[in-house]
């Protein structure tokens, strides 16, 4: 038996490392372009939702309107009911840089039932575009703890515009300070990678379409024919779902970039774990079923092949050996990335499991009405399906 389960993980980690669109490749999907002189720029407006967002607005909204960005760009920020000052923070960093001008505030209202509140003030602000006379080329939907540097805002459009893309996404490089970030935060992006291979992501022959929610850049009339927002208000993993949206009106990318980062800390394992909480049973469209083969490809794939090498005898051990090496290598491209010691991808198993113990969690979190928890609002499942 012990034998069976071996051999079970090392084909798995055979499919994954070979066949699984070099998910863990992250240097195929870091090559922003650089923005070739051009006479004419489209026009961009970002839109940002933000709820209680003070330690970290300031720095965003600098950051976005110091784009180097030769054409019109603008910001509407909706603020979504905070107590902390988060709009006011807003206009007074626009101000600073003298670029009051480029910063509309919406005060947002109340998400209607079947909404979640982050698509619900994305649907405002993107209201308040249609209702300019000309529209713009594309709308930048970016979270409020993201940060932009040198000239990433040209990069994306250059993108956007030499591969006629309906949407252009790039991966936040999420903080990764404190001991519970460093030993969660890779393994996200990693685990992210895995579901959602960027490469099959930009083939249109593939049905795997994802995107990162911190920065997503739209073209306005692709977005516009696909329904707009409304087509995905229930959805609580906002980001793939406008990823699918948005791949079914044209070619899509999704890749890193240095120049987008998140300053959200994250500095106990109860903060990390909540992200993960708040969608894992979601990722697993809410199946009790899906959870159950979750929890046992997960025992297979990342943790059998531990206790295996250590006590499973031979041959069985020299296949889960096979399997954690493996699973140490995949890794490393993501620890590099992040900048860790490639001695983490050994402990691989170990993040492993603490990621099945939050997906347990999010699962009762769910059926005692907790699910989904954001900002004291539990959204999970908002459209009913089951």
């Amino acid at each position: 038996m012990l034998l069976l389960v071996a051999v079970i993980g090392f084909a798995a980690w055979i499919y994954l490392v070979g066949f699984r669109g070099g998910f863990w490749i992250n240097s195929r999907f870091n090559n922003l372009p650089v923005p070739a002189a051009r006479s004419e720029w489209p026009e961009v407006v970002a839109v940002i939702p933000a709820r209680d967002e003070a330690s970290s607005i300031g720095n965003c909204i600098r950051s976005l309107l110091s784009q180097p960005y030769a054409g019109r760009f603008s910001i509407i920020l909706v603020d979504d009911q905070s107590s902390d000052g988060t709009a006011e923070l807003a206009a007074k960093a626009a101000a600073e840089i003298g670029a009051a001008d480029r910063l509309t505030v919406i005060s947002g209202r109340t998400p209607p039932a079947g909404w979640t509140g982050k698509l619900w003030a994305l649907k405002q602000g993107l209201s308040r575009v249609e209702e300019r006379e000309i529209e713009p080329t594309y709308v930048l939907l970016t979270d409020a703890d993201i940060v932009y540097s040198g000239d990433v805002l040209p990069r994306l459009v250059t993108r956007a515009d030499d591969g006629k893309l309906a949407m252009t996404s790039v991966m936040a490089k999420l903080r990764c300070e404190s001991f519970a970030e460093q030993f969660l935060i890779p393994a996200f992006i990693f685990f992210f990678q895995m579901l959602y291979p960027f490469s099959w992501v930009a083939r249109p022959d593939r049905s795997t379409a994802a995107a990162a929610g911190g920065c997503l850049l739209a073209r306005w009339d692709a977005l516009y024919a696909a329904g707009g927002i409304d087509a995905i208000r229930g959805a609580l993993i906002d980001d793939c779902a406008m990823g699918g949206l948005l791949k079914s009106r044209g070619p899509v990318w999704l890749g890193f970039s240095q120049g987008v980062s998140s300053v959200r800390e994250s500095k106990t394992f109860d903060d990390v774990g909540g992200m993960i909480t708040r969608s894992a049973y979601a990722q697993l469209q809410y199946s009790p079923l899906n959870l159950a083969g979750t929890i046992l490809s997960m025992a297979v794939v990342y943790l059998a092949p531990v206790i295996i090498a250590l006590i499973g005898g031979y041959p069985a051990d020299l296949f889960a050996l096979g399997s954690w090496a493996l699973m140490a290598i995949a890794f490393q491209p993501t620890l590099r990335y992040y900048r860790r010691s490639p001695l983490w991808g050994l402990i691989l198993p170990a993040i492993a499991f603490a990621y099945l113990m939050y997906t347990i969690n999010s699962a009762y979190q769910y059926y005692r009405g907790r699910g989904g928890m954001w900002k004291g609002r539990a959204q999970a499942n908002l459209s009913g399906f089951r």
